[in-house]
């Protein structure tokens, strides 16, 4: 990749961050997985030792809907004013 050069450059080590970064954003290219998500989803992040357990977002949902039928319910919100 190319690094665009700052004018007050300092030497930093890898664990080191910068004061600022200054990206060309001319060069980005849209999300091609976008249109993959429909309105009603959301992407949630697992982290490395759950997703081993899982082979597909379907195992994930079924686990997760039999885990919500073993939570008690949640009173809902009073929307009469």
């Amino acid at each position: 990749m190319n690094e665009i050069e700052s004018t007050d450059r300092e030497p930093t080590s890898a664990d080191d961050m910068r004061e600022e970064y200054r990206f060309d954003y001319s060069k980005a290219k849209p999300n091609r997985f976008a249109e993959r998500l429909g309105e009603d989803q959301i992407v949630v992040v697992l982290d490395p030792d759950v997703a081993a357990v899982f082979q597909s977002p379907e195992a994930v949902n079924r686990v997760l809907r039999a885990l919500i039928t073993t939570m008690p319910a949640s009173p809902q919100p009073d929307t009469s004013g």
